[in-house]
C-alpha cells in the first residue's frame, strides 16, 4: 500500500515537472519609456537592450516570447496577478522587490546620475567620480554633503516607485523639493519647460535624452551613483513560485555571458560593456 502511494506521488511530481519543462510560450513586460533599455518605436513595437536580450534568452530556452508594454507604476502588481510571466525593464534587483517577486541573476549592471539644467549657477562637480552607496565612509559622506549644499532649494524630478525615488528622498529630501513622475518622458518635458531644475535617473536613460535635440539644456551633475538600494544589477523579474523559470533564465544568462552576447548587445545599445562578469 505504501509502495503504491509513493509510486503515485512520484508520478504526480514527474508530471508536474514535465509540464513546467514543456513550457512553449512566455509573455514578458517592459515599460517602453527608458531608452536605450527599452522604448516604443514609431510603429508601436517594443525595442531596446532589454528586448534584444529577452529574445536571445528565450531562444536559448527554446521558448516563444511575446513582449508587451506596461506602465512602471503597476508592473510588479501586474506580474504577481498573472497579467504576464516576466519583467525585463531595466529593473534593479533589490531586497525590497525580492519581498514581492523573484529575480534571475543579473544580465546587466550600470549606474545612476543626477542631471541639472545648464542655466543654473551651480558649483562644478566631478561627473566621472564614482559613489557606491552600499557603505558610507567619511570621504563618501563629504561628497554627499557637497551635493546637498549645491542642490539646496532646488526642485528635482524622479521616476515614481523607482529605487532612484527612494535614494533621492533619502539623500536630498530635506534640502530639495522632490517631484515624482509616472514616466521618464514626462520628467524630460518638465525639465525642458524649467518646471524642475534637474533629476535623478539611470545614466543611460539620461544619456539618450541629453544626446537628443531637447537635451542640450541639461548636463550630468555630481558623481556616478550605484549600490545601496539599487542592488547588484538588473535582472529578470518573475513570480516567486516560478523557481524553475528562474533557473532557466539563470542558465540562459550564464550562456549569453560566456559567449559574449551580453557584451555585444550592451556595447550596441550603450556603447560600453555593462554585461555581468563571466561566471566561473
Amino acid at each position: 500500500m505504501k509502495r503504491t502511494l509513493l509510486l503515485a506521488l512520484s508520478l504526480v511530481v514527474c508530471a508536474n515537472n514535465a509540464g513546467a519543462m514543456d513550457r512553449k510560450t512566455l509573455t514578458i513586460a517592459s515599460e517602453g519609456a527608458s531608452p536605450p533599455w527599452n522604448a516604443i518605436t514609431p510603429q508601436g513595437e517594443l525595442a531596446g537592450f532589454d528586448i534584444d536580450v529577452g529574445r536571445d534568452l528565450c531562444r536559448r530556452m527554446k521558448i516563444e516570447c511575446t513582449f508587451v508594454p506596461q506602465d512602471w507604476d503597476g508592473i510588479i502588481p501586474a506580474l504577481t496577478v498573472g497579467k504576464f510571466d516576466a519583467i525585463m525593464s531595466g529593473m534593479a534587483i533589490t531586497e525590497k522587490r525580492k519581498k514581492s517577486i523573484a529575480f534571475s541573476k543579473p544580465y546587466a549592471g550600470g549606474f545612476n546620475q543626477i542631471v541639472m539644467r545648464k542655466d543654473l549657477d551651480l558649483p562644478p562637480t566631478d561627473t566621472s567620480a564614482a559613489l557606491d552607496l552600499t557603505t558610507i565612509d567619511p570621504e563618501k559622506q563629504a561628497m554627499i554633503e557637497e551635493l546637498r549644499a549645491a542642490l539646496n532649494g532646488r526642485t528635482l524630478g524622479v521616476l515614481r516607485s523607482s529605487n532612484s525615488e527612494a535614494v533621492l528622498n533619502e539623500l536630498f529630501g530635506k534640502v530639495a523639493t522632490i517631484r515624482s513622475y509616472d514616466s521618464q518622458d514626462n520628467m524630460h518635458l518638465d525639465l525642458v519647460a524649467e518646471r524642475i531644475d534637474g533629476g535623478l535617473a539611470d545614466y543611460f536613460t539620461w544619456k539618450a535624452f541629453l544626446d537628443s535635440k531637447d537635451g542640450g539644456i541639461a548636463t550630468f551633475y555630481g558623481p556616478q551613483l550605484s549600490g545601496g538600494l539599487w542592488g547588484p544589477g538588473v535582472g529578470v523579474g518573475l513570480r516567486q513560485d516560478d523557481g524553475e523559470l528562474v533557473g532557466a533564465f539563470d542558465s540562459a544568462i550564464d550562456a549569453a555571458t560566456k559567449d559574449g552576447t551580453l557584451k555585444r548587445l550592451s556595447e550596441q545599445w550603450f556603447k560600453i560593456d555593462v554585461s555581468p562578469r563571466t561566471p566561473n
